[in-house]
Parts: structure tokens; sequence; C-alpha cells
């Protein structure tokens, strides 16, 4: 049976507990333990999910034993729980961005590397089966040689206002957001980023007390010359009809791909809370033949991809013999990083930047 532990419960670390404890029932896994600096957080989390809790990551690692722990820290502060994992000898699955530095990002890649270890990076939006569909398109040659293409992923204001208040101002919509994109348009187009031009706007966040960018608009070059628009923010009116308004265009010498990954087709209206939508296949919460509650969709299945990889692991597959799947690894992340690091470069000299 797999181990299991996570670090930070909140918005996603609860997915990640939702996941860990369905697969618990179905007996692939073990929830040994959980963490958060938060005792609040952490006395709320045990309770729910019945399971010891520590408020110091290397204290539970040396305590308890682990095959796999899940990092779902914000996004500053992955790097010294992943390393401490790793030398461990504990695999680890780590929320998007993996770092947002690239020499974090090297460090992490080249300890879990030399203890032998996988590092494996929660970019959920490969799991969409509507873009596992388009990405088998692209393969066929359907649409031809990409030549230019644009993404916009924008959160309500709610997300840095009221969900992360205390660490928004550390990030920003290209860490918070874009990372996610970024990868999705790699992986799609089977090419990294090659130069990037980026500007950025501060402005309502400021005015609240949260110093970070209201929006930042990039273009990045990748290396096979497609040229893909980046519109990223987080200052949409609370009363939007979804959480997140997002898709992306693809244009070809063949064809071209549009997606709404936000409308996916239901629209309801319910007096006092407006016009919604819902993306039922991100994450669904269904009750199970005996009562309890489960949950379907990619953003679930994303996270259940580290357990059955550590178990593929423990039954005597190498990493690499992973490596041909959907599966993102440490090295992705790193690509998905110098995007990143570029386009903040790019916002502070006004400069185009080598990726």
């Amino acid at each position: 049976m797999i181990k299991l532990g996570v670090i930070g419960l909140g918005k996603f670390g609860t997915n990640i507990l939702n996941t860990y404890k369905q697969l618990e029932r179905e007996g692939l896994c073990k929830l040994v333990a959980i963490c958060d600096i938060n005792e609040k957080v952490l006395e709320e989390q045990t309770k729910k999910y019945n399971v010891k809790g520590y408020t110091d990551h290397k204290e539970m690692i040396e305590k308890e034993e682990f095959d796999g722990i899940a990092v779902a820290t914000p996004d500053p502060f992955h790097k010294e729980p992943v390393i401490f994992a790793a030398n461990k000898k504990i695999h680890v699955f780590v929320e998007k961005p993996l770092d947002i530095s690239i020499d974090g990002c090297i460090e992490m890649i080249e300890e879990c590397k030399k203890n032998n270890v996988l590092l494996q990076v929660d970019f959920h939006k490969r799991f969409d089966p509507f873009h596992i569909a388009i990405k088998k398109d692209i393969e066929q040659g359907r649409v031809g040689r990409i030549e230019y293409g644009s993404v916009h992923m924008e959160d309500k204001i709610v997300v840095p206002r009221d969900w992360f208040p205390n660490w928004a101002g550390k990030s920003s919509p290209v860490w918070f957001l874009g990372v996610h994109f970024f990868d999705l348009i790699r992986w799609l187009i089977k090419s990294n980023g090659k130069n990037v031009f980026a500007k950025g706007m501060k402005n309502k966040l400021k005015s609240m007390g949260i110093d970070t960018y209201d929006s930042v608009i990039s273009i990045v070059e990748f290396e096979n010359g497609a040229l893909i628009s980046f519109e990223l923010s987080w200052i949409l009116p609370e009363n939007f009809e979804s959480i997140v308004n997002q898709g992306f265009k693809l244009v070809g010498e063949k064809g071209i791909i549009e997606c709404d990954s936000q409308d996916r087709g239901t629209r309801v209206f319910y007096e006092g809370y407006g016009v919604m939508t819902y993306n039922p296949i991100f994450i669904n919460e269904v009750k199970g033949k005996c009562g309890e509650i489960s949950y379907t969709g990619y953003g679930i299945e994303s996270i259940a991809d580290f357990v059955y990889n550590v178990k593929y692991i423990k039954n005597g597959y190498k990493i690499d013999d992973l490596k041909n799947g959907i599966t993102a690894f440490g090295e992705d992340g790193l690509e998905v990083t110098k995007i990143g690091v570029a386009i903040c470069k790019s916002i502070e000299t006004g400069r185009e930047i080598k990726i």
C-alpha cells in the first residue's frame, strides 16, 4: 500500500486530501499524516479526515513513514519541503508552479535525481479530455504547423483579495494562473519558449494593500516559431459567472482550434446568486453506492496519477519509463518557470527577453 502525506492544506491541499482518501477507500493508498503551519486549519483538517497532523513538515517526515508527499504550499514555498522529502527518498508531487525561480527548479530536479525519486508537477490541464482530444488532432497534423494563437486566463478578484490575501503579494497572475497555460501550450505544440515580451499593470490590488500585478499581457515566441499571446489577470468582478474565465486559440497552416475552457455548456441563474456556469469535468462531487462522497474529473485524475506512478515505481518501473505518458515532471516545471521568469524580467526592463 502506498503511504502518503500532504504539506499545505488550503484550497488545493483539500483537493489532494479528498483524492487520497478516495483512493484509500479503494485500497490503493493510506493517508498517513498531514501538515500546515496554520494551527486552526490543521485542526479542522485532521478532524475532517481523521488523520495525524503536524505544524512542521520536517518533524512529520522524520517521525512518519512515506512513499510519497504532496506539496501544496503557496507558490514561493515549494522548494524546502520538496528537497527535504527527496533527501529522505520520498517521491514528491508538487502543485504548480514548481518554483518561481529557475535555480530553485534546478535544485529540486537535481536533488530528486540524486535520490532517484519522482518529481511530479500538477499541471492538471493536461488531463482535461478536451485538451487531450486537441493534442491528438495536432499530432495527426490536422491543423498543420502552428503559426500563432492566444490564451486568456482571468480570475475573479475574490482569489487574491479573499482567498490568499497574506501571500498574493508574493505571487502574480503569471505564477498563479499563467503557468497552467504555459505548460498546456508547450505540451500541445511540443515546443519550449524562446523569447518573450510582456507588460503588466498594478492598480486595483495595490490600492487594496496587495502589491502585485492586476494583469499581465505577454507574447511568447516558441522554439518552433509559434507566436502565442497570454492575457492574465485576477481582478474580474466578484459577480462574474465563474471563478475563472479561460480559453485559448491556435491557428495553423491547415486549420484553427478554439477552446472555451470556462463555458462548458451549462448556465444557470438563481435569485441572490446571479448567472453561474459549471465545469463538472474539472472536479465533480457525487454520492457513491453506499452514500459516501466521491470525486471525479480531471482535477482529481491529475492528483491520482501521482499515486499510480508511485505504485508503478514500487512494482519495478523506472521513472524514465513513465515519461511517454501525460505526466508532467520536474523538467516540465523548469521550462514553465523559465517562461514565467522571462515575463517578469520583460515587464521590469521593458525589453524582449531570451528564455
